[in-house]
């Protein structure tokens, strides 16, 4: 029998659902799994996802396996590659040292990475995190013949050895993994910890997210690893690594569901990471020249969906599919992460959104 983790927490209403609150009830509950009808079995990678209504958690479900071979079952509790998603961290830690004083938005990236080519001095910290920094994306200049995992260094210098941009930096939108890399390394040079200790300290810890991590191989543990996966001749092969898989500040955090429930309280000012004019700033997307609307903020894309404010970020890397999006303004956050290269998290969340905000 399928291994199927109950939900702690059930908002369920007698009453009609106010505007700010999503009703969730039994059949929506019985809707939420038959999404995920393709992650569930003992032969299949899994899924983990969490509902949060009011910062409370209304649904919190798992399925299918979070370890094929050791015959593992996916939880709650599994931690996940989050790929892109760790973005929204990335930027929060830049955030963060703009608080302390440390960084400007507006101020030359090579103030911070003096390496990096004179074609990138107009580059700003803000450019990096609205992904409009022009730089080269690393993936399109790793050579074929590379096998080791790259690092922030490999990164660094392959777009070092690039002296030119995609175009002039601001005057377009790239989404660039290179711009969230280089970000990691100015957090490391700036705060003088490494990026993983700067997300324990001033992130991780604080918020109780204690199976968080951004990892590193040898030198950390992933409490509760779930093992990514792909399709191939109709069973599920492991795809847990690739090249760019240990690349930090555009992904490398393992994370689970129970700890994006602190996340998404921290997002409300609920806590003191960041206060509201910071998280409204985060959360505006540049205008570009001519008028153009990036939909990207600090590690956000941010637009509406069914008229209805949304930010939202989707995690894809070898063997993870992930996906978040928060209804800021009906305090509805949807998150399904999950352990396979194959299936569309994101159009599931909508489906979730769907039922619970536009019946």
């Amino acid at each position: 029998m399928v291994r199927r983790c109950e939900i702690v927490a059930l908002v369920l209403c007698t009453a009609c659902a106010t505007a700010s609150k999503a009703r969730v009830t039994a059949d929506d509950l019985q809707f939420v799994d038959s999404l995920f009808t393709a992650y569930t079995g003992t032969t299949v990678p899994g899924a983990s996802v969490v509902v949060i209504s009011d910062g409370r958690v209304a649904v919190r479900r798992a399925y299918g396996m979070a370890d094929l071979e050791r015959r593992v079952a996916a939880a709650p509790e599994t931690d996940y590659r989050l790929a892109s998603v760790s973005k929204q961290f990335t930027a929060m830690a830049v955030m963060l040292l703009v608080k302390d004083g440390k960084v400007r938005y507006d101020q030359a990236v090579r103030e911070f990475l003096p390496e990096l080519p004179a074609a990138a001095r107009a580059v700003t910290v803000r450019h990096l995190l609205n992904h409009t920094s022009g730089l080269w994306d690393y993936e399109d200049l790793i050579p074929d013949s590379r096998t080791a995992q790259l690092d922030g260094r490999d990164v660094l210098a392959l777009i070092v050895s690039k002296d030119s941009l995609y175009f002039p930096a601001g005057s377009q939108y790239r989404y660039s993994n290179s711009g969230y890399v280089l970000l990691g390394l100015i957090v490391e040079r700036v705060s003088g910890m490494t990026f993983p200790e700067f997300l324990q300290t001033r992130i991780f810890r604080p918020l109780g997210m204690g199976a968080s991590v951004a990892h590193v191989e040898g030198s950390d543990t992933v409490p509760r690893r779930a093992y990514g996966y792909s399709p191939r001749g109709g069973t599920f092969v492991p795809t847990d690594q690739s090249v760019t898989s240990a690349t930090l500040g555009d992904g490398g955090i393992y994370t689970n569901v129970d700890d994006m429930v602190h996340w998404d309280r921290a997002l409300y000012g609920d806590t003191a990471l960041v206060d509201a004019a910071a998280l409204e700033l985060a959360t505006t997307p540049p205008q570009l020249p001519g008028g153009a609307d990036t939909q990207y903020g600090f590690g956000w894309f941010v637009d509406h969906y069914r008229g209805e404010k949304r930010w939202r970020h989707t995690g894809e890397t070898s063997g993870f599919r992930n996906a978040i999006q928060r209804f800021p303004h009906r305090r509805l956050t949807i998150i399904v992460l999950t352990n396979r290269s194959s299936g569309e998290p994101g159009a599931i969340v909508e489906r979730i959104a769907d039922r619970l905000l536009f019946r």
